[in-house]
């Protein structure tokens, strides 16, 4: 049974094998360019704009800044706790998958220029349809005239 692979085993057993459970895989965690460990990679719940009271504030008292991927909506915040971002996604889009695989992309890359953001501003972030099939430098280089826009 030495080279028995999960695949080959009864129908109940592949629970068993190392890749079905939730065990860490003994992989050594990812480290950044600077030696840190990968939580500093990770996109924060700090970062994320939850609250539907704070999208409204932001829609309502906030300017909008418009490109061909999508449409932002940014607001300077009186506290300085970090940049924060949300995005918001309809249906007209496409389906759920589709829709989150776009919401992914856009947080992927704030996350990668979250530091070259003012502390203060919350951005929200409205994807058109040509968002959809965009190349991620060009979902990248547009989050960044937003980010330039709203200010340093």
């Amino acid at each position: 049974m030495e080279g028995l692979c999960c695949r080959d085993a009864a129908p109940g057993a592949a629970t068993n094998c190392r890749s079905a459970t939730k065990e860490l895989s003994g992989l050594p965690k990812r480290a950044n360019s600077d030696g840190a460990p990968a939580s500093s990679l990770k996109f924060p719940k700090s970062a994320k704009i939850l609250r539907t009271a704070d999208y409204r504030t932001v829609y309502d008292q906030g300017f909008r800044v418009s490109n061909p991927l999508f449409a932002a909506f940014c607001l300077a915040r009186e506290s300085a706790i970090g940049p924060r971002l949300g995005v918001t996604t309809p249906r007209a889009l496409g389906g759920a998958v589709i829709r989150n695989r776009l919401k992914r992309r856009i947080r992927e890359a704030f996350r990668l220029h979250r530091f070259e953001v003012d502390a203060r501003w919350d951005i929200v972030i409205n994807p058109r349809k040509a968002a959809i099939g965009a190349p991620f430098p060009d979902i990248e280089q547009a989050l960044m005239k937003v980010i330039s826009k709203c200010g340093h």
